[in-house]
């Protein structure tokens, strides 16, 4: 029996979403990671009932993208949050050598 054409699609949207949910993608990107959990799960149901079954690889790639979306989104707040911490660190030091040598 061939394999099931939609499995390669489920199986890359469940990695996509295990991935964001790592990058904390339900903190950052709550809406996209709700998304994308929503249509994998469509997926999924659709793979399973033989009247939906050709829709389940198009659902599982749209909850792939939308995981991958929300992956990035999440690493991007991160990165911002970061930069912003750097910068405030950039300033105290700044602040502390100027009233260091006004002394």
């Amino acid at each position: 029996m061939a394999q099931d054409p939609a499995a390669a699609d489920l199986l890359a949207a469940q990695q996509a979403v295990e991935r964001a949910d790592r990058a904390d993608a339900d903190q950052y990107a709550p809406d996209t990671m709700a998304l994308a959990r929503q249509q994998l799960e469509q997926a999924q149901r659709a793979a399973g009932d033989r009247r939906e079954r050709k829709q389940a690889p198009l659902l599982a790639q749209r909850a792939a993208v939308d995981a991958d979306l929300a992956r990035a989104q999440s690493e991007e707040a991160v990165a911002q949050a970061t930069l912003a911490q750097r910068k405030a660190e950039v300033e105290r030091l700044q602040r502390q050598l100027a009233t260091g040598e006004a002394h």
